[in-house]
């Protein structure tokens, strides 16, 4: 359950702007601020199928646009990459790593990858 949320609430980060103003909101109140259907119907007006119905849709159609584009995949894809080039400079000895160009280049991935730890 945990991994189709986690999921969801990615591919809305990337799609969700392409979302009619109705599914963008009601995603967002029931992935974001974690409300209900009954508590989002309330609030919208509308019947608790009817917030299932468009909550059903809006997942459908984030999962088309991810299966079109392949922008979470890619993503998460270069994610991968970069960690392996960063554990791969992080191995090698420490003045190599001093090099200057080298060692803007692991600083330059410690921000990509939005690393706390100092380089």
């Amino acid at each position: 359950m945990l991994d189709k949320v986690l999921r969801i609430i990615l591919l809305f980060d990337f799609y969700g702007a392409l979302l009619t103003k109705k599914q963008q909101l009601t995603l967002e109140m029931h992935y974001l601020s974690d409300l209900s259907l009954a508590e989002i119907a309330d609030e919208l007006g509308v019947t608790r199928q009817a917030v299932h119905d468009i909550l059903k849709r809006a997942e459908q159609v984030l999962t088309e646009y991810e299966e079109k584009l392949k922008f979470v995949e890619r993503r998460q894809r270069e994610q991968q990459t970069m960690q392996h080039i960063y554990e791969l400079i992080v191995e090698l000895p420490k003045e190599v790593q001093q090099i200057p160009q080298l060692h803007l280049a692991l600083q330059e991935l410690n921000c990509l990858l939005d690393y706390s730890k100092e380089v």
